[in-house]
């Protein structure tokens, strides 16, 4: 043991919490580099902790005993366990190296002997390319691993949200779902695909309204990225792909919140259109702002909050159209709401309308499972088509040489085999719906029955979706004379239609003459229905 007593430091590092399991944690470390420092007389001050990789210099815990080396103008010994502790890259070894002694530092370890002669240095540098290259190496061996358990269709990568991890005999890890959130997430893929969320604005807001659903800020919003994200995610649909790790799409085991036709069908509505923005003005105070117009101009109506001089607040609708004559008119909420409220109650057919209605969606139902069944053979044919062209680009892609070429045909190629997957999923559901004809009608029903009971609910999202379901078009609101009679969508027409209320009996007189002709016998003929010929006058 030697005489001189030098205070010293210790540093640790790791970059993966399995290291910690295997032995080789911070704890493992410290113990040993204390050992060391007894051994060698050295009366240890302070220790760091890092967990992050060694292949960068720049390091929190390295950052601050750099710092607290240069504020204590002292040699200082610095311990570490190994050269891989304390960096595993070569050009951040010396960088390291520089500023400790720089900063007064002088490094120790119980695996090797740091020196300023030439050979020390050689030895120091192997062993600094040595473990660069092990770092270099077990990442290319996990990135093979991850590979190809990517290409036996698992998921290697963090849970999307919505999912999480759990062990399941003979897979392992497998995504499962999380829930709610995976409830949420499936309902906002449906919705927009269906289109019940016209716009990405739309699906936005509804997440925000899920209780359970992860905010971004702390007043309850989400950024757009993330919706972006969570309707881009193949996952979703039980698939994985890694284009940049040459994996394309192939089906994954674990069970999607949605088919991959509804994934497409979201896809295709991205594509298709802009990304219109979540509008803040539409909230529950006023849930018919911008679906109701102003009878006069034809704008739609905005609305707002009145504080009166005793300085309570009214809710009110108006126009703010410039030359309306209703032109900042305030209607009040409760006059405007009440009379469309009225006429949802009115949109409730009889129970023989009902009967009738169902009678006739069941026989469709029939023919429609009739055709489904020759749907199976024509996408039979789909996909034997489809992996005919698949065939004929791949021998064009060998044949060509133009890179833009081959960029275009593996393009088309991506998307054919999109496409098949589509049809095959479509052949293995078969032509048995997952419900039944009573229990999807019944669900209809509900809605059809009445519409007001959903907009008496007072959920901004399901009252905006009676509007969608209800109307096709906005309706017009006159100060003098009310509510106008709205366009109502093609199966309250239907059940509204053949309503018994408006049935009246025709009258005789619209399908028989109102004067008696005179009956003739077999015996008498007829009176001739031609022209007498023309006197040719004398």
């Amino acid at each position: 043991m030697t005489e001189n007593r030098q205070e010293a430091v210790i540093y640790c590092r790791i970059s993966s919490a399995a290291q910690a399991a295997k032995g080789d944690g911070l704890a493992s470390q410290e113990t040993r580099c204390r050992e060391y420092a007894r051994y060698q007389g050295h009366d240890v001050i302070k220790v760091f902790h890092d967990r992050m990789s060694g292949g960068v210099a720049d390091r929190p815990a390295m950052t601050a005993m750099l710092a607290f080396l240069r504020k204590r103008k002292a040699q200082t010994v610095v311990i570490i366990d190994d050269i891989n502790r304390f960096a595993r890259d070569v050009v951040a070894h010396w960088q390291l190296r520089a500023l400790l002694s720089e900063a007064g530092g002088k490094l120790e370890s119980p695996n090797i002997e740091f020196g300023d002669g030439s050979d020390a240095k050689l030895k120091e540098n192997l062993m600094a390319s040595v473990s660069q290259h092990q770092r270099e190496k077990n990442r290319e061996q996990t990135k093979h691993r991850m590979r190809a358990r990517l290409m036996n269709g698992y998921w290697v990568f963090h849970a999307p949200l919505g999912m999480k991890y759990e062990k399941v005999s003979g897979h392992g890890n497998l995504l499962v779902r999380d829930e709610p959130v995976a409830s949420y997430i499936q309902e906002a893929l449906e919705g927009f695909a269906t289109g019940r969320f016209e716009t990405q604005g739309e699906v936005k807001r509804f997440l925000e309204g899920c209780p359970e659903f992860p905010k971004d800020f702390p007043d309850g919003t989400i950024r757009f990225e993330k919706v972006i994200r969570i309707m881009r995610r193949i996952q979703y649909a039980g698939y994985v792909e890694r284009p940049e790790w040459d994996v394309p799409l192939r089906k994954g085991h674990h069970d999607g919140l949605v088919t991959l036709e509804t994934w497409q069908a979201v896809q295709d509505r991205i594509d298709g259109g802009k990304r219109a923005p979540a509008r803040k003005d539409i909230n529950a105070d006023f849930p018919l702002r911008g679906f109701v117009l102003c009878g006069d101009c034809g704008n739609p109506l905005t609305a707002n909050w009145s504080k009166s001089k005793t300085g309570k607040k009214h809710p009110y609708y108006l126009c703010f159209t410039k030359g309306c004559d209703s032109h900042r008119k305030s209607i009040p909420r409760d006059e405007l709401e009440g009379a469309f409220s009225g006429f949802l109650k009115e949109l409730q057919p009889s129970e023989g309308m009902i009967t009738l209605t169902k009678a006739m969606f069941r026989n469709a139902w029939d023919q429609r499972m009739t055709q489904a069944q020759a749907g199976v053979t024509s996408l039979k044919r789909d996909i034997a088509k489809i992996e005919k062209q698949i065939d004929g680009l791949l021998d064009r892609i060998v044949d060509a040489t133009i890179p833009s070429v081959v960029a275009a045909y593996e393009k088309r190629l991506a998307k054919l085999e999109t496409e098949k997957l589509v049809a095959e999923e479509k052949l293995a559901k078969g032509i048995h719906p997952k419900h039944s004809f009573d229990e999807l009608f019944e669900l209809a029903c509900q809605f059809l029955a009445s519409p007001w009971k959903l907009w008496e609910s007072g959920h901004l999202t399901l009252r905006r979706t009676v509007l969608k379901l209800a109307f096709t078009d906005r309706i017009s609101y006159d100060r003098k004379t009310g509510l106008r009679t709205p366009e109502t969508t093609l199966p309250f027409k239907v059940l509204g239609g053949f309503s018994g209320q408006n049935c009246l009996m025709a009258e005789t007189k619209g399908f028989e003459p109102s004067r008696r002709f005179p009956a003739y016998s077999l015996s008498r003929g007829a009176p001739s229905t031609t022209r007498p010929r023309l006197r040719r006058r004398v």
